[in-house]
């Protein structure tokens, strides 16, 4: 991924944020030979920093899984489409402004293990439930003979264990202040939630770089 200077994260507190918010990924396992195997799906992540998360156990992702294999985690977000218009230059003509797309991408290069113990697989889920259905509802998670326990059987965990981090902010970083801000009224004014997203991230990055500049 191509990552300039202005879009980088300002600091690993930000891409945590980012992911803290953003649950839903694709886990990306290279093969020897032919296309990787590519598989959308929640996630959470560990106190140590750990990706966890659970798949069917016929998912295709774990014919191509070793122990300790490499593999690539990506999570996007606040995609958002520039039109030409919107990012013209103060006073050229707006039709050949150069349209442009902001978003935030964290992409973890990790090592894989898979989880086949009964106890660690309803860890993972106990984990996943405990995010994604906090107000609970649900039978209490484990290896026995209780429905879900039975169905352990039918589901592998798989634990990322994060290498290296790349993480994206292109949110106007390269242009003034003045024009982001410019920018950031057109997404107010347009108002999806997407938007809104890549909005609050222009504005949050353009706040902390004014605060470092020092006054003259």
């Amino acid at each position: 991924m191509l990552i300039r200077p202005p879009d980088r994260a300002l600091d690993e507190d930000e891409w945590r944020a980012f992911l803290a918010e953003h649950d839903f990924g694709q886990l990306i396992v290279p093969r020897g030979q032919g296309m990787p195997v590519v598989v959308p799906t929640h996630f959470v992540l560990d106190g140590g920093g750990d990706v966890l998360f659970h798949l069917a156990r016929e998912n295709p992702a774990f014919d191509a899984l070793g122990a300790g294999r490499e593999v690539l985690f990506t999570v996007i977000g606040a995609y958002s489409y520039i039109p030409t218009d919107w990012n013209a230059k103060t006073g050229a003509d707006p039709r050949y402004g150069i349209p442009t797309s902001y978003y935030v991408a964290v992409q973890l290069t990790s090592d894989a293990s898979v989880v086949d113990e009964p106890g660690g697989v309803a860890a993972i889920l106990a984990l996943q439930l405990a995010h994604f259905q906090p107000e609970g509802g649900h039978a209490p998670v484990g290896p026995g003979d209780e429905p879900y326990g039975r169905a352990l059987a039918s589901i592998r965990g798989i634990r990322l264990r994060v290498r290296s981090v790349q993480a994206k902010f292109k949110v106007g970083g390269n242009k003034s202040a003045a024009h982001r801000r410019k920018i950031a009224d057109r997404l107010r004014q347009r108002g999806t939630r997407l938007d809104l997203e890549a909005r609050d991230h222009l504005l949050r990055r353009l706040e902390a770089q004014e605060r470092e500049i020092p006054k003259g």
